[in-house]
């Protein structure tokens, strides 16, 4: 089965999430949410939140950071102006409309990318994680936390199952840690994944290293994150 979802379809889902996104899914992700964020203050620095919807995340990030959010959906993007505003959130620089396979920054930009349950709902998952390691500092990291499929069992068939269901909801339920390994493998400027289970073990979190130089050791496949 086709794991593909097109922009219009996840446009036009996030567009009928975003007055309700906050009430449905902030008490839920909570705990990825801050386990992610986390992560991404051990390096710190200037950080893109990619995929920042409503922008539920940037007040919970010290203010020593310097903030830049974008995402596919103009809808989500207003929540997330209107919360700068409100809050006076000075050290988020920017909240931009970009497609994440394309995205308009420079290269090594960034010290941390983070994307909070995004990467399994954007259309072309692979392309964007280039991208997010193309715009990372050498020594900066990728920080992703999301639910990923089951690799057997039960839950697995029932995932395969939903699939086709989900789209219409923009998800994709049987996106698997095992594609963000091939991915690693195939993209060659970041180290392979270390991982750890958050949130009751509903969730994943990924991280990925960008390589001081091209070629360096991979190290293993998966690592247990400390702390």
């Amino acid at each position: 089965m086709t794991t593909d979802l097109d922009r219009a379809t996840v446009e036009e889902a996030y567009a009928r999430w975003a007055p309700v996104y906050d009430v449905v899914f902030g008490a839920v992700f909570d705990a990825g949410r801050k386990a992610a964020i986390a992560a991404a203050e051990r390096v710190g620095g200037r950080i893109l939140e990619f995929g920042v919807g409503t922008g539920i995340a940037l007040p919970l990030y010290r203010r020593h950071n310097r903030l830049v959010g974008v995402d596919i959906s103009e809808p989500m993007l207003q929540k997330a102006r209107e919360r700068v505003e409100k809050d006076r959130l000075d050290h988020v620089e920017g909240l931009y409309l970009m497609d994440g396979a394309q995205m308009g920054f420079a290269d090594a930009s960034f010290d941390v990318v983070i994307a909070q349950f995004v990467i399994t709902v954007v259309p072309q998952p692979e392309e964007t994680l280039d991208e997010m390691a193309r715009v990372l500092k050498p020594g900066g990291e990728i920080v992703l936390v999301n639910h990923l499929g089951a690799e057997d069992g039960p839950r697995a068939s029932f995932e395969r199952w939903f699939a086709r269901k989900a789209r219409k909801l923009g998800w994709r339920p049987e996106f698997q840690f095992a594609r963000l390994q091939e991915w690693a493998r195939k993209n060659g400027t970041v180290e392979m994944p270390i991982a750890r289970n958050v949130g009751l073990g509903v969730y994943t979190l990924v991280r990925f290293r960008k390589k001081a130089e091209a070629g360096a050791d991979e190290g293993s496949d998966a690592v247990a994150l400390a702390g």
